[in-house]
C-alpha cells in the first residue's frame, strides 16, 4: 500500500507533528470525503510500501523525513514551487528556502526523491504568459540536478475556483483568464524545451488533452519512482483520482478544507476561513487530522 500525505491538504507544512505521532502509533484515522465516514489507515512498515508527500513548504517537515527514512520507508516529495505573487498564493516562506529544500532532498535522499511541481498555472494580470515563461526558466535553472521531473497543470475553473479567484481579483485589483486549448499547447511546447535544457522531463497532471510531443502523462502516485528510491520493486494497480489522472492506487490521509496556505486557485479548499479555523482547532495528539467525528465510532476498512 502506498500512502499519500496528502493531495487534500499540506501535511508537511502544517501537520508534521500529527503525522510523526501517528507514524509512531502505527495508524491514523481518516474521514472519508464522501459522507464523512471514518476509516483506519495503517502506517506500519509491514503494510506501507512507501509514502508520497505533497507540499509547498517542506522545511518544517525535514525532521519528520529523517524519522521516515530511519524507519526504512521509501518516500517521494511532490514539491510545488511556483514563486507567485502573494496575492495568488498567500505564502510567507522564501522561495530560496524551498529551492534549497529541493537540493537537500537530492543530496540526502537521492535525485529521484523530489519532484518539482510548477502547478497550478494561473494566468492573470500579475502572472501573464511572459511571467510564467521567465519564472519557469529561472526556477528550472535553480533546480537543475535536484530533480529529473517537473509536473505542470493549468487551472481548472471549477465553481469554487472561479469564486475564490474572483474574490481575490476584486480584493487585490487584478484580472484573470483561462487561455484556449491551443494557447496552452503552444505554451507547453516552450516549457518542454526549457525543462529539457535543464535535464528534466515535463509531465502534465490530469490533462491528457494537452499532451504534446515531449510531454508525458504524469503519475504523481508512482510505484516505479518509489521503486527507484527504495531499490526494490513496489507494485500498485493503476487507479485514477479523477478523470484524466495517471496515478496508481494509494490511501490518502488528509482532509479537504484544512490547508491554511490561502492559495486562491486551490481545488482542495472551498472556504479559506473554514480551512484556517480547522487548522487552528487541530489537535496534534489526535487520531484524526481534524478531530474525531461524534456521529461515528472508529472502524477499519
Amino acid at each position: 500500500m502506498i500512502v499519500s500525505a496528502s493531495y487534500r491538504t499540506d501535511i508537511p507544512a502544517f501537520y508534521g507533528e500529527w503525522f510523526m505521532r501517528r507514524l509512531r502509533s502505527g495508524y491514523c484515522m481518516v474521514l472519508s470525503p464522501y459522507g464523512g465516514k471514518p476509516y483506519r489507515v495503517s502506517l506500519s512498515r509491514e503494510e506501507v510500501d512507501g509514502f508520497v508527500f505533497w507540499t509547498k513548504n517542506l522545511r518544517p517537515f525535514i525532521p519528520v523525513l529523517d524519522l521516515v527514512h530511519e524507519r526504512g520507508f521509501p518516500f517521494v516529495v511532490q514539491y510545488s514551487i511556483t514563486a507567485y505573487p502573494q496575492e495568488l498564493e498567500g505564502l510567507h516562506t522564501e522561495v530560496s528556502d524551498r529551492l534549497e529544500d529541493m537540493r537537500m532532498l537530492a543530496e540526502r535522499f537521492g535525485e529521484k526523491t523530489g519532484v518539482w511541481r510548477y502547478d497550478t498555472i494561473v494566468f492573470s494580470s500579475l502572472t501573464p504568459f511572459e511571467f510564467h515563461r521567465e519564472n519557469f526558466r529561472r526556477l528550472a535553472g535553480e533546480l537543475e540536478g535536484a530533480t529529473d521531473e517537473v509536473v505542470v497543470s493549468f487551472a481548472r475553473i471549477y465553481r469554487k475556483t472561479k469564486r475564490n479567484l474572483d474574490l481575490a481579483a476584486e480584493k487585490h485589483g487584478f484580472s484573470w483568464w483561462d487561455p484556449s486549448l491551443d494557447q496552452k499547447k503552444s505554451f507547453l511546447r516552450e516549457l518542454v524545451q526549457i525543462a529539457k535544457a535543464h535535464n528534466m522531463k515535463l509531465s502534465v497532471c490530469g490533462e491528457r488533452e494537452l499532451l504534446i510531443p515531449g510531454a508525458k502523462d504524469a503519475s504523481c502516485i508512482d510505484p516505479l519512482r518509489l521503486s527507484d528510491v527504495s531499490g526494490k520493486e513496489i507494485r500498485a494497480p493503476r487507479k485514477s483520482h479523477r478523470q484524466g489522472c495517471g496515478c496508481f492506487q494509494s490511501r490518502d490521509i488528509g482532509e479537504y478544507d484544512s490547508c491554511p496556505h490561502g492559495c486562491v486557485y486551490c481545488y482542495a479548499v472551498r472556504n479559506h476561513d473554514l480551512a484556517r479555523k480547522r487548522f487552528e482547532g487541530h489537535n496534534p495528539e489526535g487520531e484524526y487530522l481534524s478531530g474525531k467525528p461524534a456521529r461515528f465510532s472508529a472502524e477499519t476498512r
